[in-house]
């Protein structure tokens, strides 16, 4: 009777035992499962997240002239506040942009002149310090610390173009509705760019590298 008990027991154990081991190794696949799945997840929201901005990223192009503030400069600096735009409807257009946003930088009263790089807005509403500045340039009496009448942007460089992408080849591939820059007489140094002129230009960009 013991030994039939004792065999009894240790097939019970035994059993248990296989029971344990089949409960230990399912939660451990649930556990790696399930993190595997989390981290797909998160991997799909970070992608949704990417795919929201893009969509609500805007495209700009601003000038500079060569010898006031390069795309070299700008380089190297890593980031600036654009500041000096004393035009209503420009700064108008700076007041609509958003973090994230990408700039055509572009050179302007130069030989050629095009666009040469791509910046991006890094921070928004920023006050321009220059029209407070009695000994610049850009000085505004008529504005005031409490209601200042120029905000600004601040930007860091993507990159440089390989070569300037000059307005002699936009004009052949735009017209004055579909890009600002190329229209006869606008003198505007700040302006949207449409979604579909911004992927022409980036694969005129791409043109270039090959």
């Amino acid at each position: 009777m013991g030994y039939w008990w004792e065999n009894k027991l240790v097939r019970s154990n035994r059993v248990d035992s296989i029971k344990n081991r089949s409960k230990l190794a399912t939660d451990f696949l649930r556990h790696e499962t399930s993190g595997v799945i989390g981290r797909k997840m998160a991997m799909l929201n970070n992608k949704n997240i990417l795919m929201e901005q893009n969509k609500n990223m805007k495209y700009w192009l601003m000038k500079s002239e060569p010898t006031a503030y390069s795309i070299a400069e700008m380089k190297k600096d890593g980031s600036c506040i654009w500041d000096g735009v004393r035009n209503y409807q420009a700064r108008n257009f700076l007041r609509k942009m958003n973090r994230g946003d990408l700039v055509f930088f572009y050179h302007s009263n130069t030989k050629p002149p095009g666009i040469v790089g791509l910046v991006r807005v890094i921070e928004t509403a920023i006050v321009d310090s220059t029209q407070f500045d009695i000994d610049s340039i850009y000085y505004d009496e008529k504005s005031s610390l409490d209601e200042p009448r120029w905000l600004t942007v601040a930007v860091e460089f993507v990159e440089e173009f390989p070569r300037c992408v000059s307005l002699k080849e936009l004009k052949e591939d735009f017209d004055g509705d579909e890009l600002l820059v190329v229209r006869r007489g606008s003198r505007l140094s700040v302006m949207p760019v449409a979604d579909d002129v911004a992927e022409k230009i980036l694969a005129m960009k791409e043109r270039i590298n090959n």
